[in-house]
């Protein structure tokens, strides 16, 4: 029996997931999701093209890799409906060519979730979390609540019955808020995409990761948003509804613990944040501006700035730690080309001690970051083909990172296409 390789983000998302699962799918026979909802953004870039995907896994474009979206993965029916139909009129079509399958398990984002996520965001006024009002937060509650619905209810002969009573209850909900809302449009459009949905192959996600498992097939399991933003090990509450760790494929699939093979994290050369919360290397200078300007550093999804700053070593190690990470992949080094000097921290200034570590509280007590200077290398990295061709400057930085962070660096991206991908070891 094989085993179940994981790719998951090990720091605030945004660390370049979809393109590496896109490199990699070729060497899988399922990309599967396992976590998270239409918040992620995973963007591809090949042939000239560019592509963001939600909802749907990132091997998808492989013509002989299956996609699963799993059972802990919230589902908007509506954002996947919009995202199959873009995808079809660029000349892809994973439905027809039998490449999707849904999870019956996996909970369905309604309307009435987004407004929850709306109303409850504009009730916090300046304490807001940062939603992407996606309504993630709310459906996850629901969950575990006991109170959702789940792709394989659409198929039930009450489901329009069990839809009307969740609705009536987020209704009730909502009429204690100063909150203005109108459900005319958008539950026209749900009913619309669940009738599509039903059109997408339901499976038990448990027996098909499995069954794939033991018929000694090849599965990567896709994780979204990054390893400090779950809901129990990130900076809490800024985080998500979800475990984003190697844990949540587990329980966002239905394998076993065993079952986990290698485990690949994914970081930047550098750090960034989008939403509220802590954030210890920060740089709310023209540092951290050029960062953002030169890396892109906008939203896939919902287009907004992304706050940059250094590499954060204590917050990677303690990533490092929560997942079991066995092979790195460096991101987005190309971002730092410009750079004289660049700066990683080591180590946190923290009520009055100096620690190597990510305390429990780094709201109320914010962390003082300690850097080292490190050389830059001045070259464009976007050019560059070969290992070879590696500056020694660029050398020298991931051989401090991997002394550091005790794992070795196997993929560096040097630039947005799926071409740009280089193999160290």
């Amino acid at each position: 029996m094989t085993q179940v390789d994981v790719l998951l983000g090990l720091q605030w998302g945004d660390e370049g997931k979809g393109k590496i699962v896109d490199v990699l799918s070729p060497q899988y026979d399922l990309i599967a999701r396992f976590q998270g909802g239409p918040n992620a953004g995973h963007t591809l870039e090949f042939d000239g093209k560019k592509f963001v995907l939600n909802t749907i896994p990132s091997g998808i474009f492989n013509e002989k890799t299956m996609n699963l979206i799993g059972n802990g993965v919230v589902i908007d029916p509506i954002i996947l409906k919009r995202e199959l139909d873009n995808l079809k009129k660029a000349g892809h079509d994973p439905v027809a060519a039998g490449k999707l399958v849904l999870a019956r398990k996996a909970h369905l984002i309604l309307p009435t979730h987004q407004l929850l996520d709306a109303a409850n965001e504009q009730k916090m006024g300046a304490g807001k979390i940062g939603s992407t009002l996606k309504g993630i937060g709310p459906t996850y509650m629901d969950k575990t609540g006991r109170n959702g619905l789940r792709v394989g209810d659409t198929t039930l002969p009450d489901f329009a019955a069990r839809y009307a009573k969740l609705v009536e209850k987020h209704k009730e909900i909502l009429s204690h808020y100063e909150f203005e809302y109108d459900l005319t449009e958008k539950e026209a459009a749900f009913f619309e995409a669940i009738e599509f949905i039903k059109t997408i192959p339901h499976v038990d996600s448990e027996h098909f990761v499995n069954d794939y498992l033991k018929a000694g097939k090849k599965v990567l399991a896709e994780g979204a948003q990054g390893t400090l933003l779950d809901v129990d090990f990130g900076s809490y509450p800024f985080v998500t509804s979800s475990n984003t760790t190697t844990a949540g494929a587990c329980t966002g699939l239905g394998i076993a613990p065993n079952k986990v093979g290698d485990v690949y994290g994914i970081f930047k050369a550098y750090c960034t944040r989008v939403g509220g919360g802590p954030f210890p290397t920060e740089l709310d200078n023209e540092v951290g501006e050029t960062l953002r300007q030169v890396g892109h550093e906008f939203g896939a999804t919902t287009g907004r700035a992304r706050r940059c700053g250094w590499i954060d070593l204590p917050a990677l190690k303690y990533a490092i730690m929560l997942n079991g990470v066995t092979e790195l992949i460096m991101m987005k080094a190309d971002v730092l080309d410009g750079f004289d000097t660049i700066y990683a921290c080591t180590h946190y200034e923290y009520n009055g001690e100096t620690i190597d570590y990510m305390p429990y509280d780094i709201i109320s007590i914010q962390p003082k970051p300690v850097l080292t200077a490190i050389e830059g290398w001045k070259t464009d990295m976007t050019k560059i083909t070969s290992i070879d061709q590696i500056p020694s400057q660029l050398n020298a930085y991931i051989a401090f990172l991997e002394k550091e962070l005790e794992v070795p660096i196997k993929f560096l991206s040097v630039g947005p296409d799926r071409t740009q991908t280089l193999t160290l070891r």
